[in-house]
C-alpha cells in the first residue's frame, strides 16, 4: 500500500510559478513505481500531465505543459515535485500524484496507475 498526500497548490497569476510536492508512505518506498502527476479541471476528465520512471531521469509530459512544467523525484525522501512555470489560465485544475507498477513513462492511462492522492486546487487568473 502507498498513501500519497499532495500539497503546495494555491491561486496565482497567469505567467507565474508554483511547485507541487507529494509525499508518499506506506509499506513499501516509490523507488518501485513510476510516478506521475495529472490533473482534472471542472467538467472534464482527469487528464495526463507528466510521469517520471522508477530511478528517474527518464520523463514524459503531455504536449500541453512541455517545456514549462518539471516532473522530479527524490526516492530518498519519497517525494516527487511538479514545478509548473509560465502557468496560464487554461492550467486551473486539481492536481493529483499517482503511483503505478509494471508500467513506463509512456503510460498515460488513468487506470493504469494503481494508487492516488487527495488532490491540490490549482487556479490561475488571467
Amino acid at each position: 500500500q502507498v498513501q500519497l498526500v499532495e500539497s503546495g497548490g494555491g491561486l496565482v497569476q497567469a505567467g507565474d510559478s508554483l511547485r507541487l510536492s507529494c509525499a508518499a508512505s506506506g509499506q513499501t518506498f516509490i523507488s518501485n513505481y513510476v510516478m506521475a502527476w495529472f490533473r482534472q479541471a471542472p467538467g472534464k476528465e482527469r487528464e495526463f500531465v507528466a510521469a517520471v520512471r522508477r530511478r528517474g531521469g527518464s520523463t514524459h509530459y503531455a504536449d500541453s505543459v512541455k517545456g514549462r512544467f518539471t516532473i522530479s523525484r527524490d526516492n530518498a525522501k519519497n517525494t516527487i515535485a511538479l514545478q509548473m512555470n509560465s502557468l496560464k489560465p487554461e492550467d486551473t485544475a486539481v492536481y493529483c500524484c499517482a503511483a503505478g507498477s509494471g508500467i513506463g513513462t509512456q503510460a498515460t492511462g488513468v487506470t493504469l496507475y494503481d494508487y492516488w492522492g487527495q488532490g491540490a486546487q490549482v487556479t490561475v487568473s488571467s
